[in-house]
Parts: structure tokens; sequence; C-alpha cells
């Protein structure tokens, strides 16, 4: 119960804050690491905080990967690809809270002795401990994965799931689905109500370790900021939630912003923004090395992972 408060407590207090600036309060997360890579974006970090996977694309998203690395002696190493990943497209890694097992997208065939592409389904992979290699991908099946495509796992401590899919009965493009773990298999996933759900995108969402909230991206939505914004729901029952609400300026860009993830032992957001700060004043340019610079920000329109700290 003490767990339970705290970390709602802590969101509260994180989304309605009016001492959070974007200048003040949202800032790049390891760009040392990050900066190399032409687009990276959805952050999984262990309990520990001494893991990290995310996704690595090419320019065009013609190519996607989950990437790894690790803290040692207080120093992140170089990232490397995962052993199950790199031949087909994998995407939006989730950690359970153990660090165990960790779900994700992909497009893979569900043979290993296939290569042909298909829709994309939620994959996991486990281990038997953190110095232990992953395991083979597993599909998680039915009544999950479908004909259609789902996306972006997001487990709660009593692993219940919450994901993305196209698949009816959505009612929109794409929406947000729960599926409840009862006697060790999931049930027939249902769409979250209307309150979060519309007949637009809702997609990318992360629900809180017990469930009482949820942040997930909205596309153009009536009182969105830009491209995709990030929004909050908190939950009132099995069925019930409250009203999504836009996180804000404070936080959300006129760009796209999504694939919040969130360290509630650190007070931490994560999310991916295509943010851009590039200069583009009036003054124009004169050198083509301040245009080039301009263009090795980090904040230059590119996927990138950024954060905001509970202060």
């Amino acid at each position: 119960m003490i767990m339970k408060l705290s970390i709602t407590a802590v969101v509260i207090i994180l989304f309605s804050s009016t001492a959070f600036t974007q200048e003040k309060s949202v800032e790049p997360f390891l760009p040392q690491l990050f900066s190399q890579f032409p687009n990276v974006r959805d952050i999984a970090i262990t309990s520990e905080g001494d893991e990290i996977y995310f996704s690595v694309q090419s320019y065009a998203d013609e190519v996607s990967f989950i990437a790894a690395s690790k803290k040692e002696n207080n120093n992140w190493s170089v990232p490397e690809i995962t052993n199950f990943s790199g031949k087909f497209f994998d995407i939006e890694p989730f950690l359970s809270t153990d660090g165990l097992r960790l779900f994700f997208a992909s497009n893979r065939p569900l043979l290993n002795t296939e290569n042909k592409a298909k829709d994309f389904d939620i994959w996991y992979v486990q281990r038997v401990s953190k110095d232990s290699e992953w395991s083979n991908p597993i599909n998680i099946g039915q009544p999950i994965n479908s004909s259609n495509n789902e996306f972006y796992p997001s487990i709660a401590d009593n692993n219940n799931l919450y994901f993305t899919s196209d698949a009816p009965p959505s009612e929109g493009k794409d929406n947000i689905f729960f599926s409840r773990w009862d006697n060790d298999k999931y049930l027939p996933p249902v769409s979250l109500s209307d309150s979060i759900n519309t007949t637009g995108y809702e997609f990318n969402s992360f629900i809180a370790p017990d469930e009482s909230f949820i942040v997930f991206s909205g596309y153009q939505r009536e009182d969105g900021l830009g491209s995709g914004d990030l929004y909050i729901s908190y939950k009132v029952s099995d069925s019930n939630w409250t009203k999504a609400k836009n996180l804000g300026e404070e936080i959300n860009s006129d760009k796209m912003d999504y694939c919040p993830y969130i360290d509630t032992k650190t007070n931490t957001l994560y999310f991916t923004s295509k943010r851009s700060f590039v200069n583009t004043s009036n003054k124009g340019f004169t050198a083509l090395k301040d245009f080039l610079m301009e263009m090795k920000k980090y904040e230059n329109g590119l996927s990138r992972i950024y954060k905001t700290t509970l202060k």
C-alpha cells in the first residue's frame, strides 16, 4: 500500500507541477551513447538501473534492432546488438520487474526456419539470471497476437498486459488494449475506455507497476500541441479511467513525442521525441561548418531519448 501511494503521488506531482519548463526539466538522456545512431527510441531500464535496452533505427526506418548497454564502474558500456535481435524489425523493449523477461514487438516469422517477415506480434525472451544469455524469442501467442499488428507491450507487476493494436474492436487507427493475467494465462484483450481511446491514434502506453495510471501517446488530438503528445489517465476501476490529460508544453513539443517509460524508483520520465532546436532564424548560414554543427545537435529532429526528473 505504501508503494502504491508513493508511485501515484510522484506522478501527480511530476505532471501537475507548474515549476517545470521545457528548458529546465526536459534534457537529453545519455547523448554520449545515443548521438552516434541515426534514430534511437524505446528505452527500457532494469529495476537496479544497471542495464538499458533501446531500439536503433536507420534514417528511413528500413532497419530496426534492439541494443543494450550495461553500467560498469558507473559508466555505460559501448552498446551492442542483443543476441536475439538484428535480423528482423524489432522495436519497443519492456523489462519485467525482476529483469528476467524482456518483451518486444517484431515482424519476425513464427518459425526460425522461415525468413519472410509477417505482421507485428508481441514476443519475449527470458534468462535464468542477469548474467546469463537471453533465450530465443518466444511468440506470446493468442489471444494477444492476431492477424493484425500488436505493438508496445507494457506489463504491470501482476502480469496484466497493456499494448497497442489496430485489430478489431479498435475504434480508431491504433488503440490501447488490456489483457488480464488469470490462472497463468492471458484473457482475451479489451479496448480501454473512451477516456483514453478515440477514433484517431492512441499508442505506446506505459502502465504503472500498480496500474494506478497510464501514460500514452495521442496523435493530433484536439488538445494536442503538435504531431504526437504524451497524455496521462488515472485508473478508477477495471473499466473506468479518468479523461486523458495532455502533459502540457512543459514536456510535449510541437513535434512527435512518444514511447514513455517511467522509473518510479528515481521518479524519472523517459520518452522519445523528434523535437528540433535547429537554428532557423532569419540570419541564415554563411558558413557550411555552422550548418553542419546545427545538424549534429542532439535536438536535431531525429528520434532521440529525453528525460524529466522530479525535483
